[in-house]
């Protein structure tokens, strides 16, 4: 069974050879590993034959039976937007014409815009937001600024140099976190409050720019599976209740539109998310990925098969700080090992990280993941 089939197999609720592994790199980890090679953050970021060269490079290294691209449509002409490029202690720092971009080794570049990008709720028009959204909003002032020339060619790339034997799955961000983003997080709490209709009607127009975006992501041939991002949807940030009126109606959204492609979806939400799994699972997912256990979050993987286990798929739920960054190759194997065994029990699991992969990681702590899967992850 080749690694493509073995996750199409676990995301169809069925078992497959073995249990497969695909975990998210976060792009800190991604640049730690890279530093075996010549490509640098600022690359990774911003240039996608050098973001594909690292994605294969890294599925490599640590035997994945998928790739996830996180970001997509880099503009082919960057370097020729950079207006000054430093390297200040050994990091590289580029100026654009409206802001400045830190590319620091451990973490998501740091970005300062000379405009503030954030707006007042009262000076937003909903009708004035573009139905083609032309950005990526991957963290506070941090943004992937997506380029309408071939925005999906990183997907050719993959397919073609890994001969199309691998899952490749990809990424967009719930209209949940573009809200945040352009009305700042604390403010867009608030509006959930304070001016709940209006909150609606500018979450059903980033639902427009979603919804394209990820239905063009999935008629691409090459993608298996679509990944919704919507990591402020969970108990931290908003109730049961703000689920139900503020993500789910535009999260189910998303969703009808990857499966119309007859590709497969599920939703990765951090943290907190005990109380909601049977609400995210209204959205029409076919799988959820993080599951965060305890300390770091509050799902028992058993408890989560149990309770929507025989509709979604899972991908989870190792924790990467507790386990895989402070762990030893002795509580490493004895925490995958009982989370490999919870899964085999029921219907379609993949082995993974929680949340990403915690940037400071040892390599041979991930390395473990696989052989973990090879040796007690075979199905009978």
């Amino acid at each position: 069974m080749t690694p493509k089939e073995r996750i199409r197999k676990s995301m169809s609720l069925e078992h497959p050879d073995r249990v497969p592994i695909m975990c998210q790199f976060s792009i800190g980890f991604m640049n730690q590993q890279l530093k075996e090679t010549n490509i640098t953050p600022m690359e990774l970021w911003l240039d996608t034959d050098k973001y594909a060269e690292a994605l294969i490079w890294l599925r490599d290294q640590f035997d994945f039976d998928g790739i996830l691209v996180s970001i997509h449509g880099h503009d082919p002409n960057w370097r020729d937007k950079i207006k000054k490029l430093e390297i200040v202690n050994g990091v590289e720092k580029a100026t654009f014409e409206d802001r400045i971009e830190i590319y620091v080794d451990d973490d998501l570049p740091v970005g300062h815009f000379f405009e503030p990008r954030q707006k007042n709720l009262e000076d937003v028009d909903p009708d004035e937001i573009p139905e083609t959204l032309d950005y990526i909003p991957a963290s506070k002032d941090c943004y992937i600024f997506l380029s309408d020339t071939d925005p999906y060619r990183i997907f050719d790339i993959l397919e073609e140099k890994t001969k199309g034997q691998f899952s490749l799955h990809g990424e967009v961000t719930s209209p949940l976190d573009y809200l945040l983003d352009l009305l700042g997080y604390e403010n867009g709490l608030l509006a959930m409050i304070l001016e709940p209709d209006k909150v609606e009607r500018i979450l059903q127009r980033f639902t427009i720019g979603v919804v394209k975006m990820a239905s063009e992501m999935a008629a691409h041939k090459s993608v298996d599976a679509i990944k919704i991002s919507s990591p402020f949807a969970g108990m931290g940030f908003i109730s049961p209740e703000f689920y139900k009126k503020f993500e789910l109606p535009y999260l189910s959204q998303v969703v009808q539109a990857v499966k119309a492609r007859g590709k497969f979806v599920y939703v990765h939400t951090c943290g907190h998310i005990n109380d909601r799994l049977e609400l995210m699972a209204e959205a029409g997912p076919d799988g959820l990925e993080c599951l965060d256990p305890p300390p770091i979050g509050n799902v028992e993987l058993e408890d989560a098969f149990n309770r929507i286990g025989d509709k979604m798929f899972i991908k989870g739920n190792v924790d990467s700080v507790n386990t895989l960054l402070k762990g030893t190759e002795e509580t490493i194997t004895k925490d995958v090992v009982k989370r490999i065994n919870i899964g085999m029990k029921n219907k379609g699991f993949i082995l993974s990280t929680a949340c990403s992969i915690a940037p400071k990681v040892p390599k041979e702590n991930v390395q473990i993941l696989a052989k973990l899967a090879k040796e007690y992850g075979v199905y009978k």
